[in-house]
């Protein structure tokens, strides 16, 4: 039985938070509205849009020829090895030597460099993310050529293949405008119906004979009626109107 009243409770409460959130349904939309606008704002004035260009190096040289799974799994291993190769600071300060970028040091140009290898091949690519699609695409192709020098030179290997270049005509990939809107207008719903919810579990005021028994958990025994002048809160000038007409008939 008191499994029963509690779950009878519960349902009360969310019903009841339910209509608090609909009758501040128009602070909800404001506050949706305005943090997606503001993010729209962030998104399309603030942040620098970001372009991507990759290069790719096909790990086996036209000479190298696959006998057996021993081959297969050297080639792995090897790009494995690329991936350390290219992204250490040798070609790298090369790459930045060769293109003049006077801005750039080891360290930031490290961070525009991502290097991906496709599982079950021997494809390593090399992307490069910067706010000038152009020079994304240079510093690419860049990368690839200086690491192919150096793969053969310092490792005595045959230089990987460069099967792919560059593209400068793509879109940026950063910022996502739709996304950060809808993420926005996301957060804005949260915020608002988070200040409804934690407003109402605040609220302790006791508003009917309902309240006494859910807020206090105390029983009821009874209510007094208020007279209609007590309500309406004239009862002391009612009474003295009464008075006065009393007098009159005397």
């Amino acid at each position: 039985m008191q499994e029963k009243y509690t779950n009878d409770e519960i349902e009360i409460d969310l019903r009841e938070l339910f209509f608090e959130l609909l009758i501040h349904w128009k602070v909800i939309l404001l506050s949706t509205i305005m943090v997606g606008v503001i993010a729209f704002v962030i998104s399309f004035f603030l942040i620098t849009p970001q372009y991507e260009s990759t290069s790719a190096l096909y790990v086996l040289s036209k000479s190298t020829s696959i006998t057996s799974l021993a081959d297969i799994q050297m080639g792995t291993n090897l790009t494995n090895d690329y991936i350390v190769v290219v992204k250490g600071r040798p070609v790298l300060e090369q790459v930045i030597s060769n293109l003049s970028l006077e801005e750039e040091n080891y360290e930031s140009l490290s961070q525009k460099v991502t290097l991906n290898n496709p599982s079950d091949s021997r494809i390593l690519e090399i992307t490069v993310r910067d706010p000038d699609a152009k020079l994304a695409k240079r510093i690419a192709d860049e990368i690839a050529e200086v690491s192919s020098a150096f793969i053969s030179e310092k490792m005595d290997q045959d230089p990987p293949t460069i099967i792919q270049r560059g593209y400068a005509d793509g879109e940026p990939v950063s910022p996502n405008i739709a996304q950060n809107i809808v993420l926005g207008a996301l957060v804005g719903a949260f915020l608002a119906i988070a200040v409804v919810v934690i407003t109402y579990l605040l609220n302790d005021t006791i508003m009917s004979a309902d309240d006494v028994e859910r807020k206090l958990g105390m029983n009821l025994l009874g209510t007094l009626p208020l007279e209609e002048e007590e309500d309406d809160g004239n009862k002391s000038s009612s009474r003295g109107i009464r008075r006065k007409k009393s007098e009159k008939k005397e």
